[in-house]
Order: C-alpha cells, then structure tokens, then sequence
C-alpha cells in the first residue's frame, strides 16, 4: 500500500489543477500530522498558501478543494475545513484494517518497495587498515553502511557491498617490520620496533603463529625476501580477524577490492587512467611532479598524482578505483569516510568530474567521532586488555544488537556518546530492550494456549479503538517509510519508527484485552493486528541488523 501521505499529496496536487486550473510547487501542497489527532489523521495548508495567487480567503478556497478531495480520495471517512484554511483528513476505518491481510500475506517481504528499480549502487564502507582490529570507530560506520544497504536492497535497488583493502603503503611496511621485530623476540634475538610500528597485542599473536608455523627460518633469510612475506602475512591474518569480526557484526560484504590491485600489471589500471586524464588535457607538470587541475572542477587546489619522486599520491589509485566501479556497472557510489577525510571529498568528487562523470555520481557520509561513555566518564581503554576497545569486545560486553541499535539509531553527522553501561542494561531504559521486549509479547500472546488460533476474516470491523486504529496507520506507513530512508540514507529513521510504534503498543498492551473468550470475533481480530504488528516489527528490526527475539 501506498503511504496516506504520498497520496494524499498526489490528491491536493490533482485537486489544486482541477478546481483552480493551476499547476502549484510542491512546496505549496505540504501534508502534515495534526498536533490534536482528533483534527485528523493529516492535514494540508495549501488553500492558506494559495490565497495571494487566487486572490481569495483560505477558507473560500478550501471548501471547493475539500469537496473535490473527498472525491479522490473515498478511503477517507472524511475531508473537513478548519479555520483559518485547514484541510483535514480522517482515514476510513476498513482502509486501515485492510492493511491486515496486506501485511500478513506478505510477511517477511512487508516494507519492499520498488522505488530504487533499476538503479544500480555501490556501497563502500568500513575500508579499514588490515592494520589491526577493528575498533569502536569502525564499528560506527559498519552498522551504518549494513544498515542503509538493507535499506536500498529492500527498495529495489541493485547494491553491490564492497570493501576497500588499504594494502598499500607505508603503513603495511610499518605492519612487516612490527611483526618482525616481534618475531625475533619470540626466539630471544633483538630487532628494533620501528618509530610508528605497532605495538598491538594481536600483533604480538601473528608473530608467535608464524614462528610457530615456520620455524626460526626467517631469522637468516634475505631481508627483503623476509620484509615481503611478513606484510603479506601480516595483511592476510588481520583480514581475516576483519572478516570474521565484521560476521560477527552482521555485516556482508560481497566485494573485497585490494588497493594492491591497482598496481598490479604494471600499474595497468592506473596508467589507463593517468592517459585518459593527459588525453583530455586534465593534467600538467611543475617542478617534476604531476599534477590534476582540480581547481577547474571545485576543487581549492590543484592536487599531484605522481610526485617528483616518481611516487604516486593516494588520490592516483583512489581515482582508478572510482573508475573502475563505474566499468562494473555501478555508475552511482556512496562512500561511508571517517571525519578526518572530510577535506578528501571535494578533491575526489572533483577528479570525477573533471574525467566526465556526472555530479553526484559520487556521495560521501562522512562518520563523525564516537565517544565511549560509562557512568558520565570516557572510556578509551578495555579493563581486560588495556588497548583500545574492539569491535569484538564491544560484542561481547554489550551484545551485538545493543551496538547495532546505538550505533545507528543517532545520525552519523554528529558526534555521539555510546553509553556502555546503558547498552548492557536489561530493562525498559535500554531502547532495544524496549522494542525488543515489544515484539517477545506479540509472540507470546499468539502462543498463548489459551487464546484460540488466529486466521484471516475478509474485514476487521471490530477493530475501532482510537489506539488500534493509530497503530494500523503506522503499519500503513512503513513501506513508505523504508523507501526515504534507503533513499536518503538516514537509517536512524527507522529506529526513531521502531520506537515511536512499540510505545503505542505498549500503552495499548496496558488497556485493551487480547482474549476475550466471550467474543471470539473481537479476539480474532485483535490477533490479527497483533500479527500485523509483530510481522512490521521484526522487518523494521532486521533493516537495523537487530535481532527479534521470541522469548525474553
């Protein structure tokens, strides 16, 4: 079903040009939620903006719309003027208890929606160092971008997941050396630890497995050979742990692009990419570097590919790697990029542009900073290891969903305190307890032995309670729901659902009666809106990553 809200626009837009032969902005015909639901359920302002261009009062315009509103629009019980303008529209009982069967029929699928067909998006996020463990900052921008690719996935669109291997550079250098300074330890020889090595436990670890796998071999090898193996190695093992803690996680990827990739065959890629840009008069030299005119594209400064020393910048193989998502087929990407490459964006975008690519073929969210908070006080350090807190132990402190939920449940535009001691707790002041605990009484109440089995009626007429009929609405709205939040990335929206819908359930929980054993129709019925909503629940939960549990 449609959402009441879009249709009702659509209606006010077609009302407008019937009955006044005027073709209004969209932003004349706003639809909104009433502050006093016994107004409506919405209401619409646009006679009161189209008073100056009609050169009448609101409410003479009103009346002639309403009249033709009520005629567009028969699933409402009513369309009604209220000064000093206000349309207001009061959905039918029987469109809202349709939704039952609707929403029952689909199951697992209620919420899919076609509105991403045929576009086709690559997602690339997390993208972390195969450095070390993934930390509670990684763990920020994993929920995120699982999260808004459930979103896009559910709304038609063609997603690929990818994540992108940094396993190039100084930094996998500075990962060899580390792991062989601690490899010569464990044998009791001494190699310094170089200045800006790493210093990790989980390094330590790869050290020992790899003396004990090959032996003190690697003492008197070939220090280049010995340099070589160990980067390898040492990338090899810690994206594996990356991988295995993302699973963890709930996280899938589909796609692991190596920046390594990049300069394989000669640099292929890259150089097919550098002709191209030299080819369309994108690119000049000064003092022996080679530089992109970035700054004729938006860019504040022109940025260099390839440095004196015959190096190449970050951007070179960044700018292969855009263009290559383009040659798979993805022509519209999103990049989920931690705030310290806030500044990087705008260059990347530029360099697009500059090679051809529409605008807004490349967005990027940037991941503000999270601060780990317990009692009021940061909390930087694990109390088991000492070291910064990983992903994996943040799972295991809090649980997976706890994290999800926190995680995602605040924009990543601002900055946020992750109250630890809050996620762990298990009662009502933890969010996803709240709504988790919501969806376990749903199933309780089916599996009740004393109320009798659920099935499907042609109408729900009994269902009239003011609070059965607002939460209908809500069920009626998600599908809707899920389609601008895929499309504008925002699945924090959809937790913002989630608890808006179990705090009305709750407080219907408290005043109406499931089982009315001398009203078997009036049981029925209310089952089936208890399905209705434990199957809306569960879909809206699962779009975050988190669990629906049956029991708690």
């Amino acid at each position: 079903m449609k959402d009441f809200e879009q249709k009702i626009f659509a209606a006010v837009k077609e009302a407008v040009r019937a009955v006044y032969d005027l073709t209004p902005e969209d932003a004349v015909l706003g639809v909104e939620v009433p502050r006093d639901p016994k107004l409506g359920d919405y209401a619409t302002g646009a006679a009161m903006k189209l008073a100056r261009t009609l050169h009448k009062s609101p409410m003479d315009i009103a009346q002639p719309l309403a009249e033709k509103l009520q005629e567009l629009l028969p699933e409402m019980e009513s369309v009604t003027v209220a000064k000093p303008g206000f349309i207001n529209f009061r959905i039918g009982g029987g469109t809202l208890t349709a939704l039952i069967n609707q929403v029952i029929d689909a199951g697992d699928r209620y919420g899919d929606n076609n509105s991403g067909e045929g576009v086709h998006i690559l997602v690339e996020w997390v993208s972390a160092n195969p450095t070390g463990d993934l930390h509670c900052g990684h763990a920020r921008g994993a929920a995120w971008g699982d999260a808004i690719c459930r979103l896009l996935e559910r709304s038609g669109y063609d997603v690929l997941r990818e994540f992108y291997v940094n396993d190039a550079g100084n930094q996998i250098i500075m990962l060899g050396e580390s792991l062989i300074s601690r490899y010569f330890e464990h044998f009791g020889k001494d190699y310094p630890l170089p200045e800006g090595g790493y210093h990790a436990d989980d390094v330590k670890q790869i050290a020992v497995e790899i003396a004990e796998q090959d032996g003190d071999k690697w003492l008197t090898a070939d220090p280049k050979e010995r340099l070589e193996y160990f980067m390898n190695e040492g990338k090899t093992r810690e994206l594996k742990k990356i991988e295995k803690d993302l699973e963890l996680y709930r996280v899938r990827m589909e796609s692991w692009i190596h920046e390594t990739y990049f300069y394989e065959n000669n640099m292929e890629r890259i150089n097919a990419c550098l002709k191209r840009m030299d080819d369309m008069g994108l690119l000049y030299e000064k003092d022996g570097a080679l530089w992109l005119k970035s700054t004729d594209y938006g860019d504040d400064k022109d940025r260099v590919l390839r440095k004196s020393d015959g190096t190449l910048s970050y951007l070179t193989p960044d700018i292969a790697n855009h263009v290559y998502k383009v040659e798979r087929g993805y022509p519209i990407m999103v990049n989920l990029w931690g705030a310290d490459h806030h500044s990087y964006v705008t260059r990347m975008q530029a360099a697009l542009t500059a090679l051809g690519y529409p605008k807004g073929s490349l967005s990027v969210d940037i991941i503000q900073m999270v601060r780990m908070v317990e009692n009021g006080i940061e909390v930087k350090m694990s109390k088991r290891t000492g070291n910064a807190i990983t992903l994996r132990e943040l799972c295991g402190d809090v649980g997976v969903d706890a994290a999800r939920w926190f995680f995602v449940s605040k924009d990543i535009s601002t900055q946020m305190d992750f109250d630890m001691k809050k996620a762990a707790t298990k009662d009502n002041d933890n969010p996803v307890y709240y709504a988790q605990y919501a969806y376990s009484r749903m199933c309780s109440i089916q599996k009740n032995k004393d109320i009798p089995e659920f099935h499907k009626v042609d109408t729900y007429d009994r269902l009239t309670d003011e609070k059965e009929l607002l939460l209908l609405k809500m069920v009626g709205e998600f599908p809707a729901l899920v389609a601008k939040a895929a499309k504008t990335r925002k699945p924090n929206t959809i937790a913002d659902y989630i608890l808006s819908l179990v705090k009305l359930y709750h407080s219907y929980y408290k005043v109406a009666r499931v089982n009315n054993p001398d009203d078997p129709e009036l049981t029925n019925q209310r089952l089936g809106l208890v399905k209705a909503l434990q199957i809306t629940l569960r879909n809206a939960l699962d779009l975050l990553g988190v669990s629906a549990p049956e029991t708690m």
